[in-house]
């Protein structure tokens, strides 16, 4: 699949993929700064933001869908950075093809199975016929009775807009997720050796993702991975403490000569 992205800067590409319900348009201030020292990929993963919508949806057809566009660009190889589902998107890659990933960071995500989290989304968004409302503003009252965390909301509402019918609706695929979201708490298949590839694993310390006893699969599967713990943050944690974040992560991409 081709998908949606742009990009910026100068240097080693640097893949940024973004979470479920998420898009590219989330990364945009963190990908400004990482542009200083990279090319900097914005990019839209399969059934979210600009990309194209399909029925197939799992990590499989998502990795290779990156794959794809390094075929595309030119690149052979390219630093991986993912949050949650993206994190996911990212290790499938590196396991299925290590000679394309240079760096890995993976954020706020293991390769463990996780339960379905998001449950409470599809249920608020159920909650109501979005076809019968006018407004953004409605449909963030519409969503508050279940979903009362403001952030959680406006992130929801970034991925809105007027369709060709002149209605609002969801830029994702909302039925396609909706049906599948279990999928998005897949394990990632354990590769055959352990990968060798510089890995850094950023937790939010107020998150419960990644638990100490994950360190053991983690380096089982990444030889060369590393955890940082950013305080005070939670599963989002480029949005709770960008700061921390960016200086955590730019200092294991720059943090040899290979890059």
């Amino acid at each position: 699949m081709k998908l949606a992205y742009r990009k910026l800067g100068n240097g080693k590409p640097l893949f940024i993929l973004h979470g479920l319900f998420g898009s590219a348009d989330n990364w945009q201030t963190l990908g400004k700064q990482f542009a200083e020292h990279f090319t900097v990929y914005f990019i839209d993963l399969r059934n979210h933001g600009q990309s194209p919508h399909s029925s197939e949806w799992n990590y499989e057809v998502m990795s290779e869908d990156i794959k794809e566009l390094m075929q595309d660009e030119g690149i052979d190889k390219a630093i991986l950075l993912g949050h949650s589902m993206g994190g996911k998107v990212a290790m499938q890659l590196t396991v299925r093809h290590p000679e394309k990933v240079e760096k890995l960071v993976v954020v706020d995500i293991g390769p463990k199975k996780y339960p379905v989290t998001n449950q409470f989304v599809i249920d608020a968004i159920d909650s109501f016929d979005l076809s019968a409302v006018k407004t953004r503003k409605e449909v963030d009252v519409l969503l508050t009775p279940r979903i009362q965390d403001f952030g959680t909301r406006q992130f929801l509402l970034k991925n809105l807009h007027w369709n060709e019918e002149q209605k609002l609706a969801w830029k994702f695929n909302y039925e396609v997720i909706k049906q599948n979201i279990k999928i998005v708490g897949e394990v990632i298949p354990m590769p055959a050796n352990p990968i060798e590839i510089p890995a850094l694993f950023v937790k939010g310390e107020k998150s419960d993702y990644i638990f100490p006893a994950d360190i053991k699969l983690i380096t089982s599967m990444f030889s060369n991975a590393k955890l940082v713990t950013i305080a005070g943050a939670g599963h989002w944690v480029h949005a709770d403490k960008p700061v921390e974040f960016f200086n955590a992560v730019n200092e294991f991409l720059i943090s040899d000569e290979s890059v």
